[in-house]
């Protein structure tokens, strides 16, 4: 599909029910986000931003201002695409729009959570945006109906994008920043293939020896194919990739990159991506 996508930012009532009903369209959701609620976010330091193309919406991110007791920030809350308009870089198209915006506003830090199991927003949040994670939320949002969550924890990796920093500049001007190997790294859950052809977590390791530099986390690259076919080993990656993460982040490691693989036709089940991690400095 040939698009020309604008993104501005949207303020008027009329603007923010068109972003309702995307949003009801996007996650099939009866409640979508009340306006009087994202007006008076943009009224406050908030940001709803409209991707368009020509004059129909086919995009959009909504952010409201956010106060840990410390420090002043953007929670970036929800990105949805139209289903017709998926894979067409609109989603980066967006966030990097909402830096800009929130660089305006004095902002330096932009948050938000996602499912770390959800690689596309993996992809996308860490590899082609620059978020560094060092916080994992169990069962963030207790239990989702939606047809992404149903029956799974609805655990989430908290997103840090430091928005002026050196390493979100560099991500964003060399197109995912340095590139890391699998190679170079010690892995921290290993996987087998079970007789469907799907990723299996057999083990986690939290024992490392102190050469130990970048480790990796493999998630499986297709999960909400998993889940679909085998809700038992969509759980059990859930919880493989709950300890890992939850153990290593106390341990003073963070998410600093993500690897994923050009997969195959033929190897689109059993498939895993990496995200990988680094000691904080």
């Amino acid at each position: 599909m040939e698009t020309h996508i604008s993104v501005r930012l949207l303020h008027s009532f009329e603007e923010l029910t068109l972003v309702q009903e995307l949003e009801g369209m996007v996650w099939e959701a009866d409640h979508p986000l009340p306006i009087h609620q994202t007006i008076t976010a943009v009224k406050n330091g908030g940001i709803v931003l409209g991707a368009y193309d020509e004059d129909k919406l086919v995009g959009f991110q909504y952010s409201f201002a956010g106060f840990d007791g410390k420090k002043a920030y953007l929670c970036s809350h929800t990105l949805g695409i139209h289903t017709d308009y998926r894979k067409c870089g609109i989603g980066e198209m967006l966030k990097r729009a909402q830096r800009d915006e929130a660089i305006k506003k004095g902002y330096d830090l932009i948050t938000w959570t996602y499912d770390p199991l959800e690689t596309v927003n993996a992809n996308l949040n860490i590899k082609k945006l620059g978020a560094i994670c060092s916080q994992y939320i169990e069962n963030c949002y207790g239990e989702m109906p939606d047809s992404l969550n149903a029956g799974i924890p609805s655990d989430r990796l908290l997103a840090e994008w430091w928005i002026i920093s050196d390493h979100v500049a560099e991500t964003l001007g060399h197109n995912g920043g340095a590139q890391v190997t699998v190679t170079d790294c010690s892995t921290v859950i290993k996987v087998n293939i079970n007789d469907q052809g799907y990723p299996v977590p057999v083990e986690t390791i939290t024992s490392l020896t102190t050469k130990d530099v970048r480790l990796l986390v493999p998630v499986p690259a297709f999960y909400q194919n998993i889940k679909g076919h085998d809700l038992s080993l969509a759980l059990s990656w859930r919880m493989a990739t709950r300890s890992v993460f939850t153990h290593y982040f106390q341990q003073g490691w963070q998410v600093v990159g993500f690897i994923k693989n050009e997969v195959a036709e033929h190897e689109k089940t059993s498939s895993v991506h990496y995200y990988v991690m680094e000691k904080n400095k």
